[in-house]
């Protein structure tokens, strides 16, 4: 098989088993457990709603009009949070003190719950993107902050005495040695961060934005819209599996493309 073709194949098959995996465990949830159908909407319930149903090009309209915002929001916060996390690793390389005097605040930002911090990033950060992005960098910085440390631990260290003999300094070892040993763990910390991103974004939207998938939850629970209920939920676990799907297709033709990382 080409390299190619497998390295996109791998992710995309494991894609496909997982959405088979959910859609049996959905189905024999609502059966196993009576859930009323008026509450309890199955794969078809919601295909029906979105395709096939009267109003069904209204209902498109909003679940996807949701989506789309959410999906921004996440970006927002999954790409802020990511980059802090990247630079924050990189800089505990360079400086001990640095990562003395700063992880102990990473800590105290995973140990307090989210909601609530959020009312105070809304009083700093207003209703709008900047407190999207200050809840999903507090959401995904810990995880992959984390991730990133122990990958460029993982430098060999014969490699980095190398370049220190020949008169490299910390900053040198960091990008000779340091970051190509930590792709793996960058594309893992990636990967792990698009679900506390989503959730992170969709807080925000709940508390402080208004709208996007977050909001329009709750305004289905509130208006008992089952239909848009189980329709977003699947719309949002669909993209979080989607979007995972190819962070692991990138961290494989990148490692194809540069002899570093996987190998299969």
């Amino acid at each position: 098989m080409n390299p190619v073709l497998r390295a996109v194949g791998a992710p995309l098959v494991r894609l496909a088993a997982s959405l088979a995996v959910i859609t049996a465990i959905w189905v024999g949830a609502l059966q196993i457990f009576g859930v009323s159908p008026i509450i309890g909407k199955g794969p078809l319930d919601v295909y029906e709603y979105l395709f096939t149903h009267e109003d069904s090009a209204a209902h498109r309209e909003v679940v996807f009009g949701d989506f789309w915002i959410t999906m921004l929001d996440t970006l927002i916060g999954f790409g802020v949070g990511l980059f802090v996390a990247a630079a924050t690793a990189m800089a505990f390389q360079i400086s001990k003190g640095f990562e003395a005097a700063v992880m102990p605040l990473a800590m105290i930002c995973r140990s307090v719950p989210l909601v609530a911090m959020a009312p105070i990033i809304v009083l700093i950060f207003g209703r709008d993107f900047a407190s999207v992005a200050a809840m999903g960098t507090i959401v995904v910085i810990f995880p992959a902050l984390v991730t990133i440390v122990e990958g460029l631990r993982s430098a060999s260290p014969a490699m980095t005495e190398v370049v220190q003999v020949y008169g490299g300094s910390k900053a040198t070892v960091l990008r000779r040695v340091g970051l190509p040993a930590s792709l793996h763990s960058f594309f893992t910390a990636a990967r792990v961060s698009i679900p506390g991103a989503l959730t992170g974004a969709m807080l925000a939207e709940w508390l402080a934005t208004g709208d996007g998938m977050g909001y329009g939850i709750i305004q289905a629970v509130t208006r008992t819209d089952y239909d848009r209920l189980w329709a977003s939920v699947l719309i949002v676990t669909l993209a979080s599996l989607v979007v995972y799907s190819l962070i692991g297709v990138a961290e494989r033709l990148v490692a194809r493309s540069t002899g570093i990382g996987l190998a299969a």
